[in-house]
């Protein structure tokens, strides 16, 4: 499985954490940044983490800044993703399995490694559930699909 991992500034040792335990764990991983500590902008990092998913380069992505909450919203912007910002297993399972998420979203500031990696685990262990929530996954994309016509 390839996974892709971005970050800002707050959330550059959470990633560091986690691409090292995926790529441990036997997964292809693209880190695209940052690598340091310097302050940077969230939606930089998440609109290169979007594209690099879009572009069909990685299965799926990890998007981490200090609430998770910025990150999310610009790596939603592409409609080719579908972040989930998780702070439990049990929420990182249910955005696989009813809204086909392809990138989870966490805060460094409110969840600490083990849990993001439990988030992480459960994530790639869950597989989208399809039936009953197909319809409603394909309105994500068809109203994107509208906006950008």
């Amino acid at each position: 499985m390839h996974i892709a991992f971005a970050s800002d500034h707050a959330a550059v040792d959470l990633k560091a954490a986690l691409v090292a335990w995926a790529r441990a764990a036997g997964h292809e991983v693209a880190d695209l940044g940052p690598e340091t500590a310097d302050r940077v902008d969230y939606p930089d990092y998440g609109y290169k983490l979007a594209a690099h998913l879009a572009s069909g380069a990685a299965d799926f992505g990890v998007a981490l800044c200090g609430s998770g909450i910025g990150i999310s919203i610009a790596v939603n912007r592409n409609p080719a993703c579908r972040c989930a910002l998780v702070s439990d297993p049990y929420a990182a399972a249910l955005a696989r399995q009813h809204n086909d998420a392809n990138v989870i979203a966490m805060g460094a500031r409110l969840i600490g490694p083990d849990m993001a990696q439990a988030c992480l685990e459960s994530f790639l262990a869950a597989a989208f559930a399809g039936g009953r929530h197909q319809p409603r996954v394909d309105k994500l994309g068809a109203l994107a699909e509208r906006e950008s016509a």
